[in-house]
């Protein structure tokens, strides 16, 4: 390989919101990178975050790619587990999750997996993909025929996410992989940037060589009214 990855992460509160309940994971020795956003509304978000980066974090160095996956499977199901008997204690009603986005690397391999409607991108030759896909009402109702995909973050149940770790029921992951190529810029995020920044524009910072902390910023000057996250994997030469 004639490239290598090299990568950087910013959180914010935002412009509206007193506590940030996103937290971050970026760990290049590793090859192992995540955001994850405690869910609004149940309270104690910001616990659901903190756990499963700090369950990430502890992954020991030198895995093979098969190991590092499965070791993110079982911590995040342990975590999973966790969150459910706590809110159990707190009483009847209560949750504590959070979304999720983690991306692995090992060789010129990549993958990514997630519960929630944090976000993969990848930008290659210019042009921005979404690699991941969202576990959210208004995602079903797109995927349904019934919602457009320019109306989907303008929705007013557009906060409904379907999956998370810590929700009721079991842990369900997506998984997605792929190669990695020269020139590639992924980035990872809360959906406190993309409800504030439109996909063209964060792919324009990105193609212009902005960096997460740029882009993080960016957004809060334009008003975010929710945390925003970003980790960004580049390769390069």
């Amino acid at each position: 390989m004639t490239w290598r990855l090299a990568s950087h992460a910013a959180t914010h509160a935002g412009a509206v919101r007193p506590r940030n309940e996103d937290a971050l994971l970026d760990r290049p020795d590793l090859g192992l990178w995540a955001v994850a956003d405690g869910a609004g509304g149940h309270g104690a978000g910001d616990v659901a975050s903190a756990a499963i980066i700090a369950a990430l974090q502890v992954i020991p160095p030198g895995l093979s790619a098969a190991e590092l996956l499965a070791q993110v499977r079982l911590r995040l199901g342990a975590v999973h587990a966790e969150l459910q008997e706590e809110a159990a204690r707190r009483g009847p009603g209560r949750i504590l999750a959070s979304t999720v986005v983690v991306m692995l690397s090992r060789g010129e391999h990549f993958a990514m997996l997630w519960a929630g409607d944090s976000r993969g991108y990848l930008l290659r030759q210019g042009m921005l993909s979404r690699v991941t896909r969202d576990h959210s009402l208004v995602q079903e109702l797109v995927d349904q025929g019934t919602l457009r995909e320019e109306e989907a973050e303008s929705h007013p149940q557009a906060n409904v996410i379907t999956r998370a770790v810590g929700a009721q029921g079991e842990l369900e992951l997506d998984k997605i992989s792929g190669r990695i190529a020269a020139g590639d810029r992924f980035l990872l995020c809360t959906d406190g940037l993309f409800k504030t920044m439109a996909e063209a524009e964060i792919t324009a910072m990105l193609a212009g060589g902005a960096d997460a902390a740029a882009i993080v910023t960016e957004a809060v000057g334009r008003g975010a009214r929710d945390n925003v996250s970003a980790v960004g994997v580049d390769c390069v030469a």
